[in-house]
């Protein structure tokens, strides 16, 4: 969600439990516009809020000169002052993969886990007990990273991609239609493309390349995993997610305006393919 408009665009998301106290929205306001600023960001994001147990996360992301590519995470316990976020590596996401439940509101706070590794074959194989511990600022930088690759979503046409490679904001982008907004094929997802790949030369033939260089959310194993909702007599799509409980996604046809956050606890739905 784009921190220009956060004070009036936060509304769209209501309906989805999505809430900020006036204190929080006036907080947000003029340190995002700092945080901008301060970073020589082009834009600035707010992505939402990690929900702890003894404090809340507050995550914005700014954004350089490629849109997708070029992001930095930011969190805050406040709404004012503002922390930088490791990259999030596969290393440390499958190290943080062993953390379960909600996330404690302390960055310094360490997780303990013991890994049991086996030395030896047969009946002279012994077990060793290796104790790591995992920063929760490592852990929701992992969280936030996961949650971006699998439910950040963006319509289609919003972003092109130049001959070079670097994916920028279409501003000739006018909004969807009321009917092009209502089909999940015209979302897509905002990360490097995965499954574009695997498509035959016949079904790229009909892509405009520039445009088309994402993966659409309808293509996602189980298909039902999001939500699609017009409101306001079609003045309003919603889109949320049931694989990250808390993603709601906004687009008002016809215009400009969309964008997403994330209000829940950082855990994900494991339990989804035995829900549809």
């Amino acid at each position: 969600m784009d921190g220009d408009g956060l004070h009036l665009d936060i509304d769209y998301v209501g309906s989805c439990g999505v809430v900020l106290s006036p204190e929080q929205k006036s907080s947000l306001q003029s340190s995002l516009i700092i945080l901008k600023h301060h970073h020589k960001f082009n834009r600035v994001f707010f992505w939402g809020k990690i929900i702890g147990i003894k404090g809340d996360y507050f995550i914005a992301q700014g954004s350089g000169d490629d849109e997708l590519i070029d992001r930095k995470t930011l969190y805050s316990l406040d709404c004012v002052t503002w922390g930088l976020l490791p990259h999030a590596t596969t290393a440390m996401k499958e190290q943080c993969s062993v953390v379960k439940g909600r996330f404690i509101g302390d960055p310094s706070h360490e997780y303990e886990h013991i890994e049991i590794k086996k030395i030896g074959e047969g009946e002279e194989a012994t077990e060793e007990e290796n104790t790591i511990m995992i920063k929760e600022e490592d852990r929701l930088a992992s969280v936030v990273s996961h949650i971006d690759e699998d439910v950040a979503v963006v319509p289609r046409r919003a972003y092109i991609k130049t001959p070079h490679g670097t994916v920028l904001q279409n501003r000739s982008f006018e909004g969807l239609s009321v009917a092009e907004s209502l089909k999940l094929q015209n979302y897509f997802h905002f990360r490097e493309a995965v499954k574009l790949k695997e498509k035959t030369l016949l079904e790229k033939a009909d892509m405009e390349k520039s445009i088309d260089f994402l993966d659409p959310i309808s293509d996602d194993i189980p298909r039902e995993s999001f939500s699609l909702q017009a409101e306001r007599g079609s003045g309003l799509v919603i889109i949320r997610s049931l694989l990250w409980q808390g993603m709601a996604f906004y687009h008002v046809p016809h215009t400009k305006k969309f964008g997403y956050v994330y209000f829940g606890t950082g855990e994900k739905n494991k339990n989804l393919p035995f829900m549809l």
